[in-house]
């Protein structure tokens, strides 16, 4: 095999590894304990669940649900089927700085006293005013039940649950940016610095750059070269 095919080979190998890596999605999901300190008609009480967040694209917009792996609270008296409902508040945190409104259907089963409240999946539509890099963060849960009020709160300042880079509808940026969602606030632009998997991608933009001149100067080389011996 010829020098000239060898390198055409390295490159195409090289720039389908970029492009693999430009490709992954702009998303991350993890699952955060929460430490809920609840105010309830009979006092106070603690709890800790995992929640998840998950987003559907939707309209322009984002469907979020929000997901509770354990029971957060308790009744000491029990709950008929339907008599409780909860919703609670997303934090938004990035680009696009607000809170989302998420609620959820009654228990569909009679829940029974003095055990664990599992809490329905919550939803709620998030629309971004602003492009960027948005957060989600576990807020207030507030359960309403038999005519009573019970809010709890995160006590221990968990991490966000989801990071998506959004886009806002006519493509709109935050602080002047246009890019993407990968403007600064002062409408310069920069690389995503937010984690392992944005750091990839910008890896991989980077070494596309480098493959894409090396290309060029193959292709010069070799037409350089044909002249030469022609």
């Amino acid at each position: 095999m010829s020098y000239q095919k060898r390198t055409a080979l390295a490159l195409a190998s090289g720039l389908a590894g970029a492009v693999v890596l430009m490709a992954a999605p702009a998303a991350h999901a993890t699952v955060v304990d929460v430490n809920y300190k609840c105010k309830t008609p009979i006092g106070d009480k603690a709890a800790v669940s995992p929640i998840d967040i998950k987003s559907v694209k939707s309209d322009g917009g984002y469907k979020l649900t929000m997901s509770f792996q354990k029971g957060v609270s308790s009744s000491p008296v029990e709950l008929g089927k339907g008599a409780m409902n909860p919703s609670a508040v997303i934090k938004v945190g990035g680009a696009d700085p607000g809170q989302v409104q998420v609620a959820g259907a009654a228990n569909s089963a009679a829940i029974p006293a003095n055990s664990p409240i599992k809490i329905s999946d919550l939803s709620g539509t998030y629309t971004p005013k602003k492009s960027g890099k948005v957060d989600f963060t576990a807020g207030v849960l507030t359960i309403k039940a038999l005519g009573t009020t019970t809010t709890c709160t995160p006590s221990n300042n968990p991490g966000p649950s989801l990071t998506l880079d959004v886009k806002a509808a006519g493509g709109s940026g935050g602080g002047g940016g246009g890019g993407g969602g990968q403007s600064t606030p002062d409408g310069g632009s920069s690389l995503p610095k937010t984690g392992p998997l944005d750091s990839a991608v910008a890896l991989g933009t980077l070494g596309g750059t480098v493959l894409l001149t090396g290309a060029a100067g193959v292709l010069w080389l070799t037409r350089r070269g044909q002249r030469a011996t022609g």
